[in-house]
């Protein structure tokens, strides 16, 4: 897995733990931490599934 991706991924496991802690306590900043683990969530896929897209393009050339 990426680099990248995976620094991607520890901030959306932070971010859940920020909104559940942040919602715990009543506080509607919780939707923040929501939105950043959207955000983060999607950067993480991105980075994955484009390592998987330049691995099979090496591939292909490599033919």
């Amino acid at each position: 897995m990426p680099r990248l991706a995976l620094y991607a991924l520890a901030v959306c496991v932070l971010s859940a733990a920020a909104a559940a802690v942040s919602f715990a306590r009543g506080s509607w900043l919780g939707i923040v931490w929501i939105l950043m683990l959207g955000v983060s969530s999607n950067i993480a896929w991105y980075y994955v599934r484009k390592a998987k897209n330049d691995k099979a393009a090496e591939a292909a050339a490599g033919r």
